[in-house]
C-alpha cells in the first residue's frame, strides 16, 4: 500500500501551504488518517489527526488554530491546510493510515507515506 504525499515546499513566515495525501490502493474509509512531523533532531509528532468519517479531528496544541485536517473518502485523499506558518514548523511531514485505533499513536499507525519537506524562513 502505498501513501503519496505532496504539497511541501519553501514558505515564509506567515504563510501557507496545503498538503495532500493520496492513498490510491487503501480501503480508505476504513482508516483514521494521521499527519506527523519530524523536525531535524527531534521526534516524530502527530500534529492533527481525523476520524474516518471526516466529521471529527484532533490537533497538536502547536498547531491548534492554525492547522485544518480534511479528507475525501471519494478520492482517497487527506489534506493539511498549513496557516500561518512559523519557522517551527519546518519539519518532514508524513501521512499515515490507523486502521484499528485513533490516530493517537505512532505505533498503531499502519502505513505510512514517504514525507513531504516543509520549510518556513523567518
Amino acid at each position: 500500500v502505498q501513501l503519496q504525499a505532496s504539497g511541501g515546499g519553501l514558505v515564509e513566515a506567515g504563510g501557507f501551504l496545503r498538503l495532500s495525501c493520496e492513498a490510491p490502493s487503501l480501503t480508505f474509509s476504513s482508516y483514521v488518517m494521521g499527519w506527523i512531523r519530524q523536525a531535524p533532531g527531534k521526534d516524530r509528532e502527530i500534529v492533527a489527526t481525523i476520524r474516518r468519517s471526516g466529521v471529527s479531528a484532533w490537533y497538536a496544541d502547536s498547531v491548534k488554530g492554525r492547522f485544518t485536517i480534511s479528507r475525501e473518502n471519494a478520492k482517497n485523499t487527506v489534506f493539511l491546510q498549513m496557516n500561518s506558518l512559523k519557522p517551527e514548523d519546518t519539519a518532514v511531514y508524513y501521512c499515515a493510515a490507523d486502521r484499528r485505533y485513533n490516530g493517537a499513536h505512532l505505533g498503531a499507525y499502519d502505513f505510512w507515506g514517504q514525507g513531504t519537506q516543509v520549510t518556513v524562513s523567518s
